[in-house]
């Protein structure tokens, strides 16, 4: 009996091997089926990429010209392979990105290797046991200054690629001139075939299907606004349609815009990074010369400041207390419009970012949504306190309160994209100019009989204390 139990546990050992085996091989194989699929994924996404793959291929096969041809290569010896490495390192995906790394990297050597050959000849006169002394005290002294200057803001976010180049060829240039007889060759030749390098990834990053960093700033710019549009256009019917109890669950595909803002929440960096490079390329289409990209970083951050409270929104949406079906009825219109007309007016300046054209109805939108916040202030100081309880309308008069919030951050959206369109000279649009509406605030008191509900800044949305005023213009503007 011992003797089956035995050979029983061995077969089973590798029945049990055998099927790990297999696991292991149906995952590769499911692994490898899904690549085609990826690959597909990624191109159809952007076919930009593709292109820049190719763009790469071009540019090294280019490049490696100067190592198989014998006259180049007698001409440039080994130090043809550096042009090779700067086009690896060099070519980036936006024409900023690569102009950036080009340029940075040509005068980073050129600075360096004419200090490493100045440090070289000053210290042949401290003669032979002093030469290599005084070499290290400078690659010492350049290396330590240069690496604290990285710690600045403006060089690490502009020239800190440049700064690591300069500090890794004043040491190679300096320290292999110690061995090296013909010096300043040696620099030429390397100096040479980066400078050739660099100008190759520049000449195919420009005039090869172009990716420009400063339209995907102004696109992502403008994409963020409009996800902002979107979630507020459609919350209103949403949110009261499921406190109403009007529709059942939605489906994921259906309320997918209720979270498509979220994407907004970390996009700094990637704004950051656009804007940095935007500022090297040259002007092109649109974009001219000394274009503001700052404000476009003032955009995106405010953005993103309503993009919070538009998270704090969403959150209402989650909650579970049960409110009054008649204080519900009272307000719903009035969030509803409110809702609606910040939606409105975000895809309004969503639409002049994108097509460079001044905004026209976002400031109507605005004032429509400001007087919607003055129904629903009416409509809750008309509320009797025996029809209310406090926790039971919290989440509805929380929902309200952060829809006067978000009104807020719109008009400071509309001021900053009113300035990128006076500063980058938007052109107008081909209606007819509307009055702009300036809201002025003011503070109304509350009614002696009823029950006041406070919400933070809905004083500022009375009718009585809106006016409009025609907007100021720029004369050389109209000319």
């Amino acid at each position: 009996m011992e003797i089956g139990h035995a050979g029983d546990e061995r077969i089973g050992f590798w029945a049990r091997c055998l099927q790990r085996v297999d696991d292991l091989v149906a995952q590769l194989v499911e692994k490898v089926s899904g690549v085609p699929k990826k690959v597909k994924k990624i191109g159809k996404d952007d076919p930009r990429r593709i292109f820049h793959s190719l763009k790469v291929g071009l540019a090294l096969t280019l490049v490696s010209i100067f190592y198989y041809l014998r006259p180049l290569y007698d001409g440039f010896g080994v130090n043809a392979m550096w042009a090779v490495l700067t086009v690896v390192v060099v070519f980036e995906y936006t024409v900023g990105a690569t102009l950036s790394k080009g340029l940075n990297r040509i005068f980073a050597t050129v600075l360096a290797g004419a200090l490493a050959v100045g440090a070289h000849q000053l210290a042949t006169f401290s003669g032979e046991r002093g030469e290599p002394i005084i070499l290290g005290a400078f690659v010492f002294l350049i290396a330590a200054a240069s690496t604290f200057a990285r710690f600045f803001p403006g060089i690490k976010a502009r020239y800190d690629y440049g700064v690591v180049i300069f500090i890794l060829t004043f040491s190679l240039v300096a320290v292999s001139g110690y061995r090296v007889d013909e010096l300043i060759k040696l620099a030429d030749q390397r100096l040479s075939t980066i400078i050739l390098g660099s100008c190759t990834c520049l000449f195919i990053s420009v005039c090869v299907c172009p990716v420009w960093a400063g339209e995907d700033l102004q696109k992502l710019i403008a994409s963020n606004m409009e996800k902002l549009a979107m979630f507020l256009e459609g919350f209103g019917e949403e949110y009261f349609k499921k406190e109403v109890g009007e529709s059942g669950d939605v489906s994921k595909k259906d309320s997918s815009f209720l979270e498509a803002y979220k994407s907004i929440l970390n996009s700094k960096t990637s704004e950051e990074s656009l804007a940095n490079f935007a500022r090297w390329e040259p002007g092109h289409g649109r974009f001219k010369f000394r274009h503001p990209w700052h404000q476009y970083l003032r955009i995106g951050a405010l953005a993103r400041q309503c993009a919070c409270s538009i998270d704090a929104l969403n959150a209402c949406t989650n909650s579970k207390t049960q409110v009054p079906v008649e204080f519900r009825q009272r307000i719903q219109e009035a969030c509803r419009k409110m809702s609606s007309e910040i939606g409105k007016a975000l895809a309004d300046l969503s639409l002049a970012v994108r097509t460079m054209k001044k905004p026209m109805a976002a400031a109507t939108h605005i004032l429509g949504a400001n007087t919607a916040a003055a129904d629903l202030k009416t409509a809750l100081k008309t509320t009797s306190s025996d029809m209310i309880a406090l926790l039971e309308i919290l989440p509805v008069a929380t929902s309200a309160s952060l829809l006067i919030e978000i009104i807020g951050h719109t008009e400071k959206l509309m001021v900053a994209v009113n300035e990128l369109a006076h500063l980058a000279r938007f052109k107008n649009p081909a209606s007819v100019v509307e009055r702009t509406p300036s809201l002025h605030r003011g503070v109304v008191k509350p009614l002696s009989n009823d029950v006041v509900i406070g919400i933070p800044g809905l004083e500022s949305s009375s009718p009585e204390n809106v006016s409009s005023q025609e907007p100021t213009r720029d004369k050389n503007e109209e000319m």
